[in-house]
Order: C-alpha cells, then structure tokens, then sequence
C-alpha cells in the first residue's frame, strides 16, 4: 500500500529512516527531561535548599547526613578540634529556630564544575545570606547529578559554662566535662566546643534551686566558630542556706560560755578576776552575699556585732562589777556545691 512497507522481508529506507528519526526525538527528550532534572531537583540550588529546609523542619538526621556536612578526624585537626568534640547538640530540640523564608539568589557554575550557591534566609528577626560551595559526587544512577558540600557547613560553638559545668540549650541538659578527665574536672569555670547544625539560632540558659543563669541567643553562621558564655549565678535559695548556715555557725559560738570561744570570728580578753559564765549574744550578724571567685563562691569580709556581758572581779581593788561590750567582728566565707547537692562553706 506504501512504499514503507516490508516487500520480500526487508524493511524500507523510509521506515529506517522514521523509525531512527523517533530514537532521535526520543534520545532527545530524554536528555532534555534528564536536563531539567539537573537543573532542578537535582541542581545544586536545590541541594542546598533542601539542606536549609530540613534544619528549619528539626529534621536534624537529614540535615547531618547530607553530604559534606559531617568532619572527619583529619578535618577537625586542620580546624584545629579535638577528635572527640562533642556532637551531643546535632540532634532534634536543641534549635531554637532554622532558616525560614529561604530564596537563592545566585548559583555561580565555575570552572572546575563546582557550584557557589547564595541564598537568603530570615533567622528569628535577621535577614541573612549565606555563599554555600558544592562540588559533584558520583551521579544517581550514572545520571542524576548529586553534590556535596566543599566545606562543611556546621558551625563550632565554645560554650563557656562559669560557675557551673551545666547548661541547657534547647530541650537538652549538657554537662561540658563530659568528655575531661584529670584536674579539668575541678575546674570552677568550663570551656567545651561542640559542634551544631548551621546556620540556626540557639538560645542558652540554666536554671536549678541553687544556680541561675539567664538566657543568651546565639546565631551560628555555617561554617563559623563563635562562643557564649553560660553565666551561672546563685540565687535566692543559695544564699538563704548559706546565711542558715552562718546563723547557725555563730549562734553555736555565742551559745559558748567561755571569754573566747573556739574557732570563732569574736571573743574578749579581761585582765580582771571572771566570776560568772561569760554570756555572748547576737547583735548583728553578717549578711551573706555571694559573688563567683576563681575557685567557688565568695563573700567578702562582712561586718557582724556580738555582745558580751560577764560579771568580774577587780584585781587592783578587789570591786565587784558587770561588764557588757559589744565586740565587732568580721566574717568570710567561700561556698561550693557538692555533688550531692549539698553546700559546703569554708570559713576565712
């Protein structure tokens, strides 16, 4: 009927000819789908959108495992960390916000086929932008395009803890000696990197019956190393134990019948003959206040005022009288809290 059809077992020219223009159009829309799909979801843009929205989604075990994002030993000597920095923050409810509103504003193709990817967030109130550097890996499937990043993203946080190895970020507990052995345990003021997601914003406090510290923001940029400092100050109950203490330290020696009694910030000496116990009261006792030393908390020589009243004996004439001094006095005292919990003071 046509001039493609088979005559004598052998296919036309014509029907060659159509059948290789379809493979040709076929190849052809093939590559050009396998194109688009590079150039989109598997572009390097998209790579580094994809990075940003699982941090903003708390999908921390995507965001850590995505390529380029964790550092292996020699890359935390060349940073100049240690092998066993802490990664007790790269978990789910330790950020306090991720990239939102997240725009690419310019993906740079460069000469050795790497990308420089810019994009635009907003942090909490902050409009950021931030140059990711991407570099291809084996495709998918021989085909599909799949990158990692040059340099890891994830930013090193030095979290000061003063005062107290405990902080809280997030929903997360740490204790910043985790991972010190020796005399750096004894250490009153401690510093610890630990690794976290990036960029994202954190917020550190402390809070417990003894300590307190406030709560202070951070913006970790990728890629960048910053600090904070985690502030811990006694509160309240702190120092009313403490003053207990004191109270009841200087009521056991005003409860001493003697003119100096034992291991006591006062007492008298009388030249004249004693005749009766010697009487001690309070009259003012030193108010405890509490401010971080090098080693614990201190207070500093405070004023008190007791007062004695003894009946005596003149030696020179042999006359009989009552006598009654107030004798001031100072008290100071270091304060540390134990691992139980406890307070345990030092008197000075």
């Amino acid at each position: 009927m046509g001039s493609s059809r088979v005559r004598g077992g052998r296919v036309s020219p014509l029907a060659v000819a159509a059948w290789a223009g379809l493979a040709v159009l076929l190849a052809g829309a093939f590559l050009a789908a396998l194109g688009g799909l590079n150039q989109t979801i598997y572009g390097a843009s998209s790579f580094v959108e994809r990075y940003l929205e699982a941090i903003a989604d708390d999908d921390i075990a995507t965001a850590s495992t995505t390529p380029g994002v964790a550092l292996d030993e020699a890359e935390l000597e060349e940073l100049g960390l240690p092998a066993n920095i802490s990664t007790a923050m790269l978990r789910s409810g330790v950020i306090e916000a991720g990239p939102e509103d997240v725009r690419i504003l310019n993906d740079e193709t460069l000469p050795d086929g790497s990308h420089s990817v810019t994009a635009s967030y907003r942090l909490e109130a902050a409009i950021i932008e931030s140059t990711f550097d991407v570099r291809p890996i084996d495709p998918l499937y021989g085909f599909l395009d799949r990158w990692e990043f040059a340099v890891s993203p994830l930013a090193v946080i030095d979290v000061t803890a003063a005062h107290n190895p405990l902080f809280t970020v997030g929903s997360l507990s740490l204790d910043t000696r985790a991972a010190k052995s020796g005399e750096e345990l004894a250490a009153f003021t401690q510093v610890t990197p630990y690794l976290a997601m990036a960029p994202a914003a954190y917020e550190f406090h402390y809070d417990s019956t003894l300590l307190d510290a406030p709560h202070v923001a951070v913006q970790a940029e990728a890629s960048v190393r910053t600090s904070v400092v985690v502030d811990a100050q006694p509160t309240a109950e702190f120092v009313d134990r403490v003053q207990v203490k004191v109270d009841e330290f200087l009521q056991a020696c005003a409860d001493q019948p003697v003119l100096q009694p034992t291991d006591c910030p006062f007492g008298i000496e009388i030249d004249d003959r004693v005749v009766s116990e010697p009487q001690w009261s309070l009259v003012s006792i030193p108010v405890v206040t509490l401010t971080p030393g090098e080693s614990s908390f201190e207070m500093p020589p405070t004023e008190g005022v007791a007062h004695m009243t003894v009946e005596a004996q003149s030696l020179f004439d042999g006359d009989f009288y009552t006598l009654e001094e107030d004798r001031p006095f100072t008290l100071a005292l270091t304060a540390v809290i134990k691992p139980d919990g406890n307070i345990a003071i030092q008197l000075r």
